[in-house]
């Protein structure tokens, strides 16, 4: 197969896979309190077709492999899937993005079938407004949650908050030295714009260089880390003087990193995302049931890469928001 290189000559290696569009929580900025509407049962990709697709990608230069939701933790064969992946050539890194509330359940499994790394969406450490945030009193079970994936080798356990101005942005030093009692890499990431109930106001979102200023203003310099693997995350990495945990800033909104971003996104319905923000799709569903060879799959990814726009316009006159919401799209 071909290598996965779009029109800006940026290399494709990670592909984001979301395996459910079902959640336990119902978070403010991702869905509305009733819930949204799910997608019939026979849309849901099978495992099997994921795996197949996993491989053809794999092919193509995938390298990473995140599993994303919804929650991907409640959909079930989850960590039977995950071994699958770990065992494709070609794939080297499998990791996940989970809300927590059952990762203490399932981390040691996850670690035992390959999985890598596990990112935890965490927005307050307070119990009423995690609550509040999160339509669930579920805050110890998350806290239970990194202990535990800690503890069964899913380093680094990286927590990631969304920081909404005048919501929970008063956190911002709360989190930050949870990165010097634990290991964790705590990742900031601004607010940014999904069609949701609540809405989305430019003015609630706090930019990266804002969050520093904070940080550093309260607990002093934050030190450069460096990247020694090469990886082109975009995370801005720092650590607090001894601390044993990092800081990450992600600023999607007031600095993208379009330039180098090298990801895909397959929702569980089975379409090929190749930007955040954009609404346009190729469908993989269809062919991967209608009987098409893997070189007939392999040309739609081909084709998909092509047409990968070169940035999201989030700042532009131009930009319209996302019509999905991330537990359709996986965040």
């Amino acid at each position: 197969m071909q290598p996965l290189v779009d029109a800006y000559e940026r290399r494709i290696d990670y592909l984001r896979i979301s395996v459910t569009d079902r959640c336990n929580l119902r978070c403010v900025y991702c869905m509305p309190p009733e819930g949204i509407d799910l997608a019939e049962p026979e849309h849901i990709l099978r495992y099997e077709e994921i795996l197949r697709l996993a491989g053809i990608a794999a092919r193509g230069g995938v390298t990473k492999v995140r599993v994303t939701g919804g929650e991907p933790l409640v959909r079930k064969g989850i960590v039977g899937f995950i071994k699958g992946l770990a065992s494709i050539p070609g794939i080297e890194d499998v990791s996940l993005t989970t809300n927590g509330v059952l990762l203490k359940e399932y981390a040691r499994k996850l670690r035992e079938a390959g999985l890598k790394r596990v990112n935890v969406s965490l927005d307050s450490l307070k119990r009423e407004r995690f609550e509040k945030m999160t339509r669930g009193d579920r805050l110890n079970e998350v806290l239970d949650g990194l202990e535990e994936a800690q503890r069964a080798g899913l380093a680094p356990v990286k927590i990631n908050m969304v920081v909404i101005k005048g919501f929970n942005d008063d956190e911002i030093i709360d989190f930050a030295l949870v990165s010097k009692e634990k290991p964790y890499h705590v990742r900031y990431i601004e607010y940014m714009p999904f069609n949701t109930q609540e809405g989305w106001q430019r003015d609630k979102c706090l930019t990266a260089v804002e969050i520093r200023e904070r940080i550093e203003a309260a607990l002093g310099p934050l030190e450069p880390v460096l990247d020694a693997t090469g990886g082109a995350g975009p995370a801005r990495r720092f650590r607090l003087k001894g601390a044993p945990g990092e800081i990450g800033l992600i600023s999607p909104v007031s600095e993208h990193f379009c330039g180098s971003c090298n990801r895909l996104r397959l929702t569980s319905d089975g379409k090929l995302r190749t930007c955040l923000f954009s609404d346009v799709e190729a469908d993989l569903r269809t062919p991967l049931r209608d009987g098409s060879t893997d070189e007939e799959i392999e040309r739609i990814l081909l084709a998909a890469v092509r047409e990968k726009p070169k940035g999201h316009a989030i700042n532009e006159n131009v930009f319209k928001k996302c019509s999905r919401t991330m537990s359709l799209i996986g965040g």
